[in-house]
C-alpha cells in the first residue's frame, strides 16, 4: 500500500440540522481530503485524536485509505479470492442454477483482475475455466483434478486483499475489465449491467461482514451511463400470419420427431409460454373441451419451469432445473386461453403419442426433458429452409422465444386488454407495457376518428360583433 508522511487534520465541523447535529472530522492525506461524520461530539474528538496521536508518533498514512497505517483493516487481513469462495459458499444453497453460473463468470472475470501477476505459466483458458467451473462452483470444488488445483493454489497465493477495493483506480480497473471482452472490444450492454448487479451484492456482503465500510462501486448516474439497455422487443423480430404458418408446417414434415415439434411449437405461438414452462407441462395441464361442444378452445395451466442451466450447476446433477414460474409466488399458477387450432393439434399430439395424464406434453426422444438443443436446431432448420436469405439473415424469429414475443403482441394488437394479456403472460402490467409497446400497431385509424369525434375549436366570433351590445363571448 502507498503511504505518505503529509497529513493536516483540522478543527471538527459541527452541523446542526433540523433533526440531529453532525460532527465531522476532516483531514487531508497527500492533497486528498477526508471527511468522516459521527453523530456525538465524543466519538468525532476520539476519532481526530487518534488521527493526531499517529501523526505525532511519525507513522506513515495510507494514501487510498486516508487512514494511519496501525488503523489496518479487516479487509486488509483477507485475500478477494478467499472471500468469493465465501460468498459463493454462503449464497450458492438460496440459487438457482442460471444465478449461481452467472455469479461465476463475475467473480472469475473480477477475480483475475485482482491478481498481483498474471499467470503466464498457465494457459489462459485453463485459468478462467479453472475459476469459473470448478472454484465458484460450490458442488464441484472439493472434486478439482490436480491440474485445476495447481492453478487455484497460485491464484489463492497471489489474490489481491479485499482492501484494494478502498483504491478508487484499482476499483475502476476491474470495472474496465469486466467491460471488456476477450477480444479487447467492449462487453454488451446486457453483460455489463448484469456483473455490475452481482457485484454490488457481493459489496453488500463485504459490508455485512465488516471488510469493507462503503461500496465502491460508482452510483446514480455515473454507474448507469454505461450500462443502459431497453427491455423493448424490437419490432423486426415478429412473425407475420404467412412466415408464422410456413415455419410450423416446415417442422411438422421433419423427418425426425417431425409432429411432436410441431405441437411443441404451436403451442408457443398460440399460447405465448415461455419455452421452459412449456417443456415443463404434463397433459393433465391441458383442460380439453368435449369433441361435439360448441366452443373448442382448450385451457392450458402453467406451474412449473424447467429451464435448461447445466448439470454442473444443479443440486441433482441433471441439465434441467424445476422453478416455480418467473416473478410469481411459489406455487403460483396461471391459465391461457388456447385457440381452437390449438385444441385440434394438441388432442392429434396426446391420441398419436399415447399419453397419459402424468406424462410430460412434449416429450425427447427417449421420453425425458424435450432438450434445448433440440428445439433450438429444428427451429433453426425450419428458418434456413422457409424464409428467404435476406429474412433469414434478419432479426425475424431469430430466436424460439420470438413467438412469445409474436402471440404477445398480437393480443395486445386485436384489442385485448392489457391487464389480461399480462395476467396470460405471466408479466406484471408495467413490464408488459415496457416491453411491447413499441410493437402495439393497427390502432392509429381508430385513434384518429377518436380524436377527431372531440370536435375542433369553435369559430372565433368577429370583433365588431363581440363589442356591440348583448353579443356573445365566446373563448376557447
Amino acid at each position: 500500500m502507498e503511504t505518505t508522511y503529509d497529513v493536516k487534520v483540522y478543527k471538527i465541523l459541527t452541523y446542526k440540522g433540523s433533526r440531529k447535529t453532525t460532527y465531522t472530522v476532516r483531514w487531508v492525506v497527500a492533497g486528498k481530503r477526508w471527511r468522516e461524520p459521527f453523530a456525538t461530539k465524543a466519538l468525532a474528538e476520539g476519532f481526530r485524536s487518534g488521527l493526531i496521536q499517529a501523526m505525532g508518533k511519525g507513522e506513515a498514512f495510507g494514501i487510498a485509505t486516508g487512514l494511519p497505517v496501525s488503523h489496518r483493516s479487516k479487509a486488509a487481513d483477507v485475500s478477494w479470492y478467499a472471500f468469493a469462495l465465501e460468498y459463493v459458499d454462503a449464497r450458492w444453497p438460496q440459487l438457482g442454477g442460471n444465478s449461481r453460473k452467472n455469479i461465476a463468470k463475475t467473480l472469475t472475470a473480477t477475480t483475475l483482475a485482482l491478481l498481483r501477476a498474471r499467470p503466464t505459466q498457465f494457459e489462459p483458458v485453463a485459468v478462467r475455466t479453472a475459476l469459473r467451473e470448478w472454484a465458484f462452483n460450490a458442488n464441484r470444488r472439493p472434486e478439482a483434478p490436480r491440474d485445476v488445483v495447481a492453478i487455484l493454489r497460485w491464484i489463492e497465493r497471489n489474490s489481491l486483499p479485499v482492501s484494494a477495493w478502498e483504491d478508487p483506480a484499482k476499483a475502476d480497473a476491474v470495472l474496465q475489465a469486466l467491460d471488456t471482452r476477450l477480444d479487447g472490444k467492449q462487453a454488451a450492454a446486457w453483460s455489463r449491467k448484469r456483473h455490475r448487479r452481482i457485484l454490488n451484492v457481493v459489496m453488500k456482503h463485504a459490508i455485512k461482514r465488516g471488510l469493507l465500510r462503503d461500496n465502491p462501486l460508482p452510483k446514480g448516474k455515473e454507474a448507469t451511463a454505461v450500462t443502459r439497455t431497453s427491455n423493448a422487443v424490437d419490432k423486426r423480430c415478429l412473425l407475420n400470419a404467412d412466415q408464422a404458418a410456413a415455419l410450423l408446417g416446415h417442422i411438422r414434415k421433419r423427418s425426425r420427431g417431425g409432429k411432436r415439434l410441431h405441437a411443441f411449437f404451436a403451442t408457443l405461438y398460440y399460447c405465448g409460454p415461455r419455452p421452459e414452462e412449456a417443456v415443463a407441462m404434463r397433459v393433465a395441464d391441458v383442460n380439453m373441451p368435449d369433441r361435439d361442444a360448441a366452443d373448442q378452445w382448450c385451457e392450458l395451466v402453467i406451474h412449473t419451469a424447467t429451464p435448461e442451466v447445466g448439470k454442473q450447476w444443479t443440486d441433482t446433477g441433471k441439465i434441467h432445473e424445476r422453478r416455480d414460474l418467473k416473478g410469481r409466488a411459489e406455487g403460483d399458477t396461471r391459465t391461457v386461453p388456447g385457440h381452437p387450432a390449438l385444441t385440434r393439434i394438441l388432442r392429434q399430439h396426446i391420441e398419436d403419442e399415447k399419453l397419459k395424464p402424468g406424462d410430460l406434453l412434449f416429450q425427447g426422444e427417449n421420453g425425458g426433458v424435450l432438450a434445448g438443443s433440440v428445439i433450438r436446431r429444428a427451429w433453426r432448420g425450419a428458418r434456413q429452409a422457409v424464409l428467404p436469405p435476406h429474412v433469414f439473415d434478419s432479426p425475424t424469429g431469430r430466436r424460439v422465444y420470438d413467438n412469445r414475443h409474436t402471440r404477445l403482441t398480437k393480443w395486445l394488437n386485436d384489442g385485448v386488454p392489457p391487464a389480461q394479456v399480462a395476467e396470460w403472460a405471466g408479466n406484471s402490467v408495467p413490464v408488459l407495457l415496457a416491453t411491447y409497446a413499441r410493437c402495439v400497431d393497427g390502432q392509429l385509424p381508430d385513434l384518429k376518428r377518436r380524436l377527431e369525434a372531440a370536435g375542433d375549436l369553435p369559430d372565433p366570433v368577429d370583433d365588431q360583433c363581440a363589442d356591440s351590445p348583448g353579443a356573445p363571448r365566446t373563448s376557447a
